[in-house]
């Protein structure tokens, strides 16, 4: 329109243009609002896995006669932090399509998810419909669970043995027997069965022995303050819920007895020992909405409970955490005294932020005076 000022021809021109735009814009409009042609429905796990990528499927549908250009955003819930996620795709004439993404939760609870927002656009681009979907469902973030299928290997390691991939180092000779085997390069020769052997026509046979069976381990969680520290976006009690999870799960299919025990200032749950089929659902539901506190744990009253609670020996995992020498010196008393009835297991973190900052090259007055 302003070179229309220095020719009538191009003025004209230049209306002709507008009305073919806006004849597109109408075009455009009629086709994406003259009936519904997008659906979609969002797909969600039962529950979450805490500090693990959980998968989140949308089916999309296009019941459009032409190619549609389409973009999804959904509403995440806000733990997420995520404002700015979004997931472009094309669908075909009456193409179904199912489009993944992923999230990692980095903390236990409810999570809901809000709408679904489908934008739909032609080739033309002139016009974008939005398809508001109603889609608010809550999942459940539980702790981490997917990490158990990386683990049943390693409590199937028997099989394995037997398999022939060997060898795994075993401590001391608390063993039972378990059956008669044929023999396969690696197996102890101590452990030949001269009898099974003779009546196999020569065949190698050996005893197999598995580990004692039945015995009891206990995870004993630390609900303090010092559990509260970040790292990864998850806290050290997080890391040690997951833990406990993974163990629990590996005592159990091994035919051991799994408990767990929580304290911070005061005694929390308490969950007996045992290797019943509910067991491992029972720890999943008791380590679900633990939290830590701001308050100094209390060894003593863990002592106490350990005492009158666990009267069997049990391997006791504590999972705790130090922030100082003097606070280690502090406890060591009661860890001393649960480790005359129990074999006890101590597991704290290690502060990798701070190593690396310590072993850091300093080149400046700055990092000089951070390190120090």
């Amino acid at each position: 329109f302003v070179f229309g000022y220095l020719s009538v021809v191009l003025f004209w021109i230049a209306k002709l243009v507008l009305l073919v735009f806006f004849l597109f814009v109408i075009i455009d409009y009629i086709v994406l609002y003259s009936k519904t042609g997008i659906t979609a429905e969002r797909i969600l796990p039962e529950r979450f896995s805490n500090g693990d990528e959980n998968q989140v499927s949308i089916n999309l549908t296009n019941r459009y006669s032409f190619k549609t250009d389409i973009r999804i955003i959904d509403e995440l819930p806000v733990q997420f932090q995520r404002r700015d996620f979004e997931l472009n795709t094309k669908l075909k004439p009456g193409e179904q399509q199912t489009t993944n993404y992923t999230l990692r939760p980095v903390e236990r609870g409810e999570y809901t998810f809000n709408d679904l927002n489908i934008f739909a656009s032609t080739a033309l681009g002139f016009v974008i419909r939005r398809y508001k979907i109603n889609a608010q469902h809550t999942v459940k973030v539980y702790p981490s669970f997917l990490s158990l299928r990386k683990f049943d290997l390693v409590a199937s390691s028997n099989n394995l043995m037997e398999a022939g991939s060997r060898k795994i180092r075993k401590i001391g000779q608390s063993v039972e027997f378990e059956q008669i085997r044929e023999y396969v390069t690696g197996d102890d020769i101590r452990t030949l069965n001269w009898k099974a052997t003779a009546r196999k026509g020569g065949q190698l046979m050996v005893n197999s022995y598995t580990d004692e069976r039945s015995q009891q381990i206990y995870c004993v969680i630390d609900k303090g303050r010092v559990m509260k520290m970040p790292f990864n976006g998850m806290t050290l009690l997080d890391y040690a819920i997951n833990s406990t999870l993974i163990l629990s799960r590996v005592a159990l299919l091994r035919q051991d007895k799994a408990g767990l025990l929580t304290f911070g200032d005061t005694i929390g749950q308490v969950l007996p020992a045992d290797r019943r089929a509910g067991q491992m659902n029972n720890i999943l539901e008791t380590l679900y909405d633990q939290r830590t506190n701001f308050k100094e744990s209390d060894f003593e009253k863990l002592y106490a409970q350990i005492r009158t609670r666990i009267t069997q020996r049990s391997l006791i995992v504590l999972f705790t955490n130090f922030e100082s020498l003097s606070g280690l010196q502090r406890q060591l008393p009661y860890i001393r005294a649960i480790a005359r009835t129990h074999l006890v297991l101590v597991v704290f973190f290690e502060n990798t932020g701070l190593k690396e900052l310590i072993s850091a090259e300093v080149n400046d007055i700055e990092t000089l005076y951070i390190r120090t």
